[in-house]
């Protein structure tokens, strides 16, 4: 029988292997951890036991973003060394031209998501791999997955609903809710004390702004994977919330006219739903009184035609904001 997944999958199968990819994996993952980080942390927001039952039945992690390679490799490392589980991860195929990648994609199980394509390629490939998620899902493994395609440069973190468009499209015209609720997403909130490309995505913000045609080189992709992997980031926490389903059961007992509303008022509920979970799950740091200092010494890597350090200044600033103004706001309703 033909494997019709076999272009998706980007991890070796085989148990050897995987042990032995793991066994490479697992100690550079350390190491990096010891140099780049104060610390990394995971952390648990609402019942730890309710929590650790969802895990236990198979989980889909769905996280804000902040690092291209690592927020996924590491999640990985804590859950494989607290709960024994190495979840399927999604990743960009972008990311799959360098080759110095590949041991880290081996050791995160990775699986592909595929972009770029034109319209009907799109819909078949987001097709393809809802279908491939949704039989991971109903074998019971765990995935994680970004909130949304990229990674938010101001640190302003909103789920995309278009991603949850694409998990439910292999359940064709069934029920949105119960389609999501299949999945058993946990969100988690990361949280980097201090964002080692800050200064890229600030960058790039200008560039952008100066010229909305302007677009990323290949070579952009490269440097802002290296500066995550070997940047300072200070403290780093994972926090794992519990399971969304039973606050879906609420919220369609206190709405049930939710369940006669278009497709993408009813993916806007559920992204709602997700980002108040990883919004309450930041973890708010206190970074001194010399962090104005820090900012300067960021926006002096900058390096750019027409540079506006005003305005850059100020998007350094807001990456670090965002995250507060909305655990403040989360906290509040």
């Amino acid at each position: 029988m033909k494997d019709q997944f076999k272009d998706i999958r980007a991890y070796r199968v085989g148990w050897l292997l995987t042990v032995c990819d793991f066994l490479m994996a697992f100690p550079m993952l350390q190491i990096l951890a010891k140099r780049t980080t104060k610390g990394i942390r995971l952390d648990y927001l609402g019942d730890r036991k309710q929590i650790e039952k969802d895990i236990k039945h198979g989980a889909f992690f769905m996280t804000n973003h902040r690092d291209i390679v690592l927020d996924s490799a590491w999640l990985s490392l804590l859950l494989r060394l607290r709960y024994f589980i190495r979840p399927y991860i999604g990743i960009g195929n972008n990311l799959f031209a360098y080759k110095w990648i590949e041991v880290l994609v081996r050791f995160n199980r990775c699986f592909v998501v595929k972009r770029g394509a034109g319209a009907h390629a799109q819909l078949e490939n987001s097709k393809q791999l809802s279908a491939y998620i949704r039989m991971l899902r109903e074998q019971g493994k765990s995935i994680w997955l970004a909130q949304r395609e990229g990674r938010a440069k101001d640190s302003n973190d909103l789920t995309q609903a278009s991603v949850l468009h694409m998990l439910v499209m292999a359940n064709g015209e069934s029920d949105i809710f119960e389609a999501i609720k299949a999945l058993n997403i946990c969100p988690v909130s990361i949280s980097y004390e201090y964002d080692p490309c800050d200064y890229l995505k600030a960058r790039e913000m200008q560039l952008k702004r100066d010229n909305p045609r302007w677009r990323k080189r290949k070579q952009d992709d490269v440097e802002s994977m290296q500066t995550g992997i070997r940047g300072e980031k200070g403290r780093v926490v994972y926090r794992l919330t519990p399971s969304i389903n039973p606050e879906i059961d609420a919220m369609l007992a206190a709405h049930p006219e939710y369940r006669e509303q278009p497709v993408h008022e009813q993916l806007q509920h559920i992204c709602d739903l997700i980002d108040r979970h990883i919004h309450l799950g930041y973890e708010l740091f206190e970074r001194g009184t010399d962090f104005d200092a820090y900012i300067e010494s960021r926006l002096a890597k900058i390096d750019i035609p027409n540079k506006d350090e005003d305005f850059l200044r100020e998007r350094l600033y807001e990456m670090y904001r965002n995250p507060e103004k909305n655990h403040r706001i989360a906290v509040e309703n």
